[in-house]
């Protein structure tokens, strides 16, 4: 029984296909020519990719449907006219987890960097776990399944969660959620699915608008929580903080990042381990293991500058990563670079992002990308977020050597897609002009 992706290279369906092949499932899948970083890890298992084409499709295969395609993907329709068996992306999920201990981390922002330190903290424990920076790993043994739950069109409410992890909640993905209340409406349900414990970050002013009905382990800094971190001290690359719980003090921690933010997503873990009673020496020494997940703050050192790739696409993210860049590179210029994805984003945020681009000291704009037709949005532009900044410029690969001018600077790219071939045109120009 071979089981086939539509939409393969997709960050979630990525994982996916790789979890099922772990399993020992057949797997392969289909999706455009061009490459995307996520095909990395399923080349690298052997798994089969190939480009759209109703042929493809055969008696006897199981469908893994994408949720970017619809019924008029031409292999999604070839399926039904066989009668085919078709599973959405979540759907395939839930078959896979409602028997495990499902850690579902779910919140508007920080989702992939919390199930990525998940991940590496009950390493040695045992835990399959699905990433949608395109990472997913499982066997057949592992007790724990540690899942990044999307709210997008409340798909997290496919799954049934031992633990229900909430990061935060802001209004997002605007083309579906009416208004906020919308949307705390959904994490509102999806907390109250969870089996044993609902993890919250109670820093979030929405979170504490939440209606739960299960037993609840805030965390935050704030003293009105269950699980704090205090006394945090930065030096260099490493933040050390005390971890206090219900009142006591549980650990000093050693923290391979810098980025309030990040100590917060490390928070949740934390609490994870305390209500699953797992060894505080094994949490000390897995939390020091912790790496960024694909495409989260990744740093390069390039010529005399440092390059940051990161997935920041919400103007909460922009700002936590621009503030996680201050922080720590403090005499350096932060250029901040970004690329939206999604014109319904930045009609109702085009302010909010101006707003948190300011925090640079100097700030490009690209075109914003499309992955798909937005249909009342023809007058939505990168202008409406340049026009609110104080030092904004827009950019593209035919201006990009503006960004020669800058040495000792910290040149942060940030987009959910493809900035990274801006990154290459600078540093293609860069090495021509260093010679």
């Amino acid at each position: 029984m071979i089981y086939y992706f539509i939409g393969i290279k997709g960050s979630g369906m990525a994982s996916l296909a790789e979890i099922m092949f772990d399993l020992g499932y057949k797997v392969m899948g289909s999706d455009k020519k061009d490459h995307f970083f996520t095909e990395d890890g399923l080349r690298k298992k052997g798994i089969e990719i190939l480009e759209f084409n109703k042929d493809n499709i055969k008696d006897g295969m199981i469908i893994v449907q994408g949720n970017a395609f619809n019924d008029e993907n031409e292999e999604v329709a070839r399926a039904h006219e066989l009668g085919l068996t078709i599973y959405s992306y979540q759907e395939m999920i839930a078959k896979l987890t409602n028997d495990t201990k499902l850690i579902a981390i779910s919140g508007c922002h920080g989702k992939t960097t919390t199930t990525t330190m998940m991940s590496k903290v009950f390493e040695n424990i045992g835990i399959n776990y699905l990433i949608g920076d395109g990472s997913g790993y499982a066997d057949k043994g592992n007790e724990y399944f540690a899942l990044e739950a999307c709210e997008f069109k409340r798909h997290f409410l496919s799954y049934n969660p031992y633990y229900a992890v909430i990061t935060n909640v802001e209004l997002d993905h605007t083309d579906y959620y009416k208004d906020l209340d919308d949307v705390i409406d959904a994490f509102n349900t999806f907390a109250n699915k969870a089996r044993k414990y609902v993890i919250v970050c109670g820093d979030d002013k929405n979170t504490r608008k939440l209606t739960i009905n299960k037993p609840v382990l805030y965390y935050g800094f704030k003293d009105n929580n269950d699980v704090i971190a205090k006394n945090i001290h930065v030096s260099g690359e490493v933040t050390t903080a005390d971890i206090y719980i219900k009142g006591d003090f549980y650990a000093t921690l050693n923290f391979p990042f810098v980025g309030d933010h990040l100590i917060l997503n490390a928070l949740a873990v934390i609490s994870v381990c305390y209500l699953e009673n797992i060894d505080i020496e094994e949490v000390k020494k897995q939390v020091e293991k912790i790496k960024h997940a694909k495409r989260r703050f990744i740093e390069e050192k390039f010529l005399d500058n440092i390059l940051i790739d990161d997935y920041a696409h919400h103007p909460t993210e922009v700002k936590v990563t621009i503030e996680a860049a201050r922080k720590k590179y403090p005499d350096k210029k932060i250029i901040a670079l970004f690329k939206a994805h999604t014109k319904s984003r930045v009609k109702y945020f085009h302010k909010e992002f101006a707003d948190a681009l300011n925090l640079a000291d100097k700030s490009y704009v690209l075109e914003i990308g499309e992955d798909r037709k937005e249909v009342g949005y023809d007058d939505v532009s990168h202008n409406d977020i340049l026009k609110y900044t104080k030092n904004g410029e827009f950019i593209d690969l035919n201006t990009a050597d503006k960004l020669l001018q800058y040495h000792n600077a910290v040149l942060l790219f940030m987009s959910s897609k493809d900035i990274y071939v801006l990154a290459n045109k600078y540093k293609e120009l860069a090495l021509k002009d260093s010679k």
